[in-house]
């Protein structure tokens, strides 16, 4: 069974990962509606990903006896300056999002539940992949410039 504290905390970012899940959807749009259909495609499997973890939260909390809450998602951002300003604003969130997992795992810790922080784990590793990956693309972006950014585009559109 989890502690009130716990599930609270593991509702809160559930809701995060909802928002998230906003913002890469409307980053894919933006990207869309600029003709970066591969960016697009890319950004749209990143949201997916992250409606996955908002899941698979719930689902924890659940078998473990808890109550599942989806809170209030604010408006997210539609409008970039370009394709590097679309990934650099991913890679600072996904930051982010590293940020509020780590300290989710240290609630577990704190209320000495092993089966969460087992749980909360694979979400801090998968965090320092998504957080690697973007700023891999941020790096390639901006290596490629304007020049080699269809090319790159048209890489990450093949992401399944």
């Amino acid at each position: 069974m989890l502690t009130k504290k716990l599930q609270d905390a593991i509702n809160e970012q559930i809701t995060v990962e909802m928002w998230s899940a906003n913002l890469y959807l409307s980053m894919s749009l933006f990207f869309a509606k600029e003709g970066f259909n591969g960016f697009a495609a890319w950004m749209k499997v990143q949201s997916k990903e992250e409606l996955g973890h908002a899941y698979s939260m719930m689902d924890y909390v659940i078998r473990r006896g808890g109550t599942a809450t989806v809170g209030q998602i604010d408006v997210v951002p539609t409008k970039w300056k370009s394709p590097l300003d679309v990934f650099e604003s991913a890679y600072n969130h996904e930051v982010h999002i590293s940020d509020l997992i780590d300290k989710l795992v240290d609630v577990a810790a704190g209320e000495r539940d092993k089966a969460s922080q087992d749980f909360l784990w694979g979400f801090v590793r998968e965090q320092v992949e998504e957080e690697s990956t973007t700023k891999e693309i941020v790096d390639r972006i901006k290596i490629a410039g304007d020049n080699g950014i269809f090319y790159i585009d048209a890489q990450l559109g093949q992401r399944k």
